[in-house]
């Protein structure tokens, strides 16, 4: 099992409502709910953020095809919208997306690009198989640290933060294997190496620091 991101989306709220901070690997965006929901549409609410994801997929593969076909397409824009209906105790959601190429194309070229948009990666996932995990993480969950070192880097393992060992275990098995003990093997891979798995910890689970720097601040 690998994530799609090396560092998970990560949103915080306080209590001004309806305000939600999102971090993404470059930056940060406001989320907000439209004023009739009672916040004060500050941002994007999570039902435009989940369409712009649809759109902006659709574009880019899209602009990738075209590309790598050589058609005269100078510009693409869509239209994307949802709605649900009811079927006995199943709810049914529909997405409408509709695309217009500026350019001389023919209908065969411009059914073929509506299969290309179809199949982008964002549409195969909502068409797909979802199922959505949730985990709770409690205060005292950070509270046991265990540090592994190979003298140039320390590790710090949170265990009952550690949801995903599974997925450090396939990508890096030299470094760490849960039938061995201890099971983060430090010389199993050179320090950068190890570093690159840390940093894809979406839990916060693994995190690590480097000796040099732990010893000029004491």
């Amino acid at each position: 099992m690998q994530y799609k991101l090396e560092k998970p989306v990560h949103g915080s709220i306080g209590t001004e409502k309806y305000k939600v901070a999102i971090d993404w690997r470059n930056g940060s965006f406001i989320s907000d709910e439209p004023v009739k929901s009672g916040g004060k549409d500050s941002g994007p609410d999570p039902y435009t953020l989940l369409l712009s994801s649809l759109a902006s997929c659709t574009l880019v593969t899209l602009r990738m095809y075209i590309e790598r076909k050589g058609l005269d397409v100078p510009r693409i824009t869509v239209n994307v919208n949802m709605f649900q209906t009811k079927k006995e105790e199943e709810t049914i959601t529909t997405f409408d997306r509709d695309i217009v190429f500026e350019g001389e194309l023919t209908l065969e070229q411009k059914d073929r690009l509506r299969e290309i948009a179809a199949a982008c990666p964002v549409s195969k996932i909502l068409e797909g198989s979802v199922k959505v995990r949730n985990y709770v993480m409690k205060e005292e969950d950070t509270e046991k640290k265990i540090r592994y070192t190979n003298g140039e880097v320390t590790v710090v393992w949170k265990p009952e933060f550690c949801k995903h060992a599974g997925r450090c275990v396939t990508q890096l098995p030299s470094v760490f294997n849960l039938q061995e003990r201890p099971w983060i093997n430090m010389t199993g891979a050179d320090s950068e190496t190890i570093i690159n798995q840390v940093n894809r910890c979406p839990t916060g689970a693994l995190s690590y620091f480097n000796n040099k720097d732990e010893e000029a601040q004491q």
